[in-house]
């Protein structure tokens, strides 16, 4: 350095303690570049197969109770419809007995009218006041 510009020997130290400091802070720098990528990418792949297994299993385990549980819907669908087909058979029966007793009682009644109607001829009695 330039005499004019002497430093007084503390600070002059101090600078060559932080230029030695710098040195080793950028020799770190370029270890750290070479060691840090692959040192990341294990850490990662490591945390990754560590926390993704038992999600996996667990995704595994849900996907198994949705299929049981459609498995299980489909089959209460089926009962359901096997259900409402045999209600609708029962009011069908239902309606043909009723529709049936309906019929035979307009049978009845036509005949008790028919038995009910005049068999012979009509004879007109003459009144008592006609006779005179």
């Amino acid at each position: 350095m330039d005499s004019r510009y002497a430093l007084p020997p503390e600070l002059a130290a101090a600078l060559d303690r932080a230029r030695l400091q710098i040195e080793a802070l950028a020799q770190t720098a370029d270890e750290l570049q070479i060691v840090l990528p692959d040192a990341v990418g294990s850490a990662l792949r490591d945390g990754l197969r560590e926390e993704a297994a038992p999600i996996s299993r667990r995704l595994a385990e849900v996907k198994g109770l949705v299929n049981q549980t459609i498995r299980r819907l489909e089959r209460l669908e089926g009962d359901m419809l096997a259900e409402r087909h045999a209600r609708v058979d029962d009011l069908s029966v239902l309606v043909d007995l009723i529709s049936g007793q309906w019929q035979s009682m307009n049978e009845r009644l036509d005949r008790i009218e028919r038995s009910l109607e005049p068999r012979g001829q009509l004879v007109k009695l003459p009144r008592a006041n006609d006779a005179s």
